[in-house]
C-alpha cells in the first residue's frame, strides 16, 4: 500500500457552474470518470484549489472533484462576499453533486475545509460515503482568538511582523484594521494589505520553515481575493459560531471518518481535533507527531493517503 503522493496529473474536465444570479462556481474532474467519486474541500476560507490536491488520490481508482468556493481562486466574481456564507457553500457542495449525476460521494476537507465538510455532511449525511478531515478548525472563539491573538506566545516575531504594517493606534484589532484596508476601494491600499495578512498565515503553517521560494510574480488579484474573503468569513465566525459543532458531530457516527491532526499545528491547534474524536470516538484518529498545519508534510500526506487507500479498499469490499 502507498502512502507516498500519486504523480501530478491534469484534470480530463473542467467548468463553472450557476449557483446563484451572483455566483458561478469553477470545479475540475481528473482521474477516473467511472470511479470512486470524490469531492475535495479547501481551505481558508478562501484559498481555493491547487493541482498537488489531486495527489492525495489514485487516480486510477478515484473520480477526483475539486471546486473554488464561492469568490474563491477561478469562481466569479472573483472575492465577491455577497451571499456568501457557509450554507451558500453547503447548498453548492450538493448542486455540484446533482450536477454531476453522483449520488454518494467521499467528502475530503482540510482546515477550514475540514468545518465544511462536517457542515455538508450534517445537512445530507445521505450523500456522504466517508469523511477525511485534517487540521481541525470550526469556527469556537477559542480557535479564533488563537489565530488573531494567542498565537503571539509561539510566533512573536510574525505577529509582530503582521501589526507593524498598521499604525499604531489601530493594532489592537489587527482584524478589523485590515479589513478596512482590504476592502479599500483603491487596489494600491487593498492589493497591499490582502498580500500581507495571507503572508501571516503562510508564515506558521509547518513544523520547519520552509526551504522552498516562490519565484513567480504575486498575483494581486488573488491575493485580494483570498484575504476578502477570509476576512468576511472570521468577521462572523464562518457562519457557524452560533452552533455547537461538537456535539452536532455525534449524528455521523454511521458515517466512516478519519482524522489527521499535526502535533505541533500552529494555525488549527490540536485541541480541537482531540475534542472532535471525542465528538466522534468511531473516527479513526492519527496525531502526526512531527508535522504543523500543511497537508503537504511529509507525515501528514502519508496519513491522508493512507485514509484514501483505506476508503479504495472498502469500496472494493463493498462493490
Amino acid at each position: 500500500m502507498t502512502t507516498t503522493l500519486f504523480p501530478e496529473i491534469q484534470p480530463y474536465h473542467h467548468d463553472w457552474l450557476n449557483v446563484s444570479p451572483t455566483h458561478q462556481i469553477y470545479f475540475e474532474q481528473s482521474g477516473n470518470p467511472g470511479g470512486q467519486p470524490v469531492v475535495f474541500l479547501h481551505g481558508g476560507p478562501g484559498s481555493g484549489c491547487n493541482p498537488g490536491q489531486r495527489r492525495y488520490f489514485d487516480p486510477e481508482h478515484y473520480r477526483i472533484i475539486l471546486l473554488d468556493q464561492r469568490g474563491c481562486g477561478r469562481s466569479k466574481p472573483q472575492g465577491c462576499i455577497e451571499e456568501n456564507t457557509t450554507p451558500h457553500l453547503v447548498e453548492d457542495i450538493d448542486a455540484l453533486r446533482q450536477h454531476l449525476d453522483i449520488d454518494r460521494w467521499l467528502v475530503f476537507g482540510g482546515s477550514w475545509g475540514s468545518t465544511l465538510a462536517l457542515n455538508y455532511a450534517l445537512a445530507y449525511p445521505q450523500h456522504v460515503t466517508g469523511l477525511v478531515l485534517r487540521g481541525i478548525f470550526l469556527s469556537r472563539p477559542s480557535e479564533l482568538a488563537w489565530f488573531l491573538q494567542d498565537i503571539e506566545h509561539f510566533f512573536p516575531e510574525n505577529w509582530a511582523q503582521l501589526l507593524s504594517y498598521l499604525p499604531i493606534a489601530e493594532r489592537s484589532n489587527p482584524l478589523s484594521a485590515f479589513a478596512k484596508r482590504v476592502f479599500s476601494e483603491d487596489p494600491v491600499i487593498s492589493e497591499a494589505a490582502a498580500i500581507h495578512w495571507n503572508a501571516y498565515e503562510a508564515s506558521i503553517m509547518t513544523l520547519l520553515p520552509s526551504t522552498q521560494t516562490n519565484s513567480g510574480p504575486i498575483n494581486g488579484s488573488l491575493e485580494l481575493a483570498r484575504a476578502r474573503v477570509q476576512i468576511h468569513y472570521i468577521q462572523n465566525q464562518c457562519f457557524v459560531g452560533h452552533r455547537d459543532l461538537l456535539k452536532e458531530a455525534s449524528k455521523l457516527a454511521h458515517i466512516p471518518t478519519v482524522i489527521v491532526q499535526g502535533r505541533y499545528d500552529m494555525v488549527c491547534p490540536p485541541l480541537t481535533a482531540h475534542l472532535l474524536h471525542q465528538a466522534m470516538p468511531h473516527a479513526e484518529f492519527h496525531m502526526i507527531p512531527d508535522a504543523g498545519h500543511s497537508g503537504m508534510e511529509p507525515g501528514t500526506s502519508a496519513a491522508l493517503v493512507a485514509a484514501t487507500e483505506k476508503f479504495k479498499r472498502q469500496s472494493a469490499l463493498v462493490g
